[in-house]
């Protein structure tokens, strides 16, 4: 189906352009959001006299998003969640869960300004997109940890996979496990206990 764009679209075009797209999606998403028309000449005829309207509209609501996005660009949210000791993640950090954790923050976002690919399932500073207005779009960080300590520690750049300390332990326990099992060590030679007299 051919539709025409009242709007910037990612992926598919500018305002004003003519695309194929499929039934589909032109059906169940551009045209059921106002996103689009269909080609057709009457719609042609009132594009172009609702163009005008429309170019102004939005350059109206990009200004107001460009302030959001001066708000939020580079921002990062915590989000806390419980993980394996490997930092996998027991569930996943969803779109939802961004939405929810800024709107914690003061910060109104809908779900579908969220550019999320696929669901955050491990613990660690994650950079994701949102996209406040079709033109503009700011990366923010989204920090997931087991603990506000934790949030702190990833932030600062710190590896929690495995603390230094916890490796020095583990070296040394594995060198003092060596030596008590190394045959060929030289060991004290106890004379056995002698047995008790039987009466």
């Amino acid at each position: 189906m051919e539709v025409i764009l009242l709007e910037r679209v990612n992926k598919l075009g500018q305002m004003g352009e003519v695309v194929k797209v499929r039934d589909g999606y032109a059906r169940n998403f551009l045209l059921k959001r106002g996103k689009a028309l269909r080609a057709t000449a009457d719609n042609r005829a009132k594009y172009d006299g609702m163009k005008a309207d429309l170019e102004a509209r939005n350059l109206a609501s990009k200004g107001e998003a460009s302030k959001v996005a001066e708000k939020i660009s580079g921002k990062n949210i915590i989000v806390i969640r419980q993980a394996s000791e490997a930092g996998q993640l027991f569930g996943s950090v969803t779109v939802r869960d961004v939405v929810m954790a800024f709107e914690a923050d003061g910060v109104a976002l809908e779900r579908p300004q969220v550019q999320l690919d696929a669901p955050i399932k491990t613990i660690g500073k994650h950079t994701i997109t949102v996209a406040v207005h079709p033109e503009v779009e700011v990366e923010v960080s989204v920090t997931v940890a087991r603990s506000q300590d934790e949030a702190e520690r990833i932030n600062r750049g710190e590896d929690i996979s495995t603390r230094n300390e916890d490796r020095d332990a583990a070296a040394e326990a594995i060198a003092a496990a060596g030596e008590f099992f190394d045959p060929e060590a030289e060991h004290d030679e106890a004379e056995p206990a002698p047995a008790a007299e039987e009466k």
